[in-house]
């Protein structure tokens, strides 16, 4: 018997992901100028948004 195709796990760290971990939010916020990595505090840091970007339906 096998396993329907939607249910296999795939490349399950390829999909996307709302929530980033604290190391993701320092690496993307350091990218843009708002994080030093040596000076500031891993605490407290502010939200980082994470977007899909969405493309039209094939027709």
């Amino acid at each position: 018997m096998s396993i329907d195709p939607s249910l296999k796990s795939g490349s399950g760290l390829s999909k996307h992901r709302n929530v980033l971990t604290r190391a993701e939010r320092i690496e993307k916020l350091a990218a843009n100028g708002k994080f030093d990595k040596d000076s500031g505090d891993p605490l407290g840091l502010p939200k980082v948004g994470s977007r899909k970007v969405v493309t039209g339906k094939k027709k």
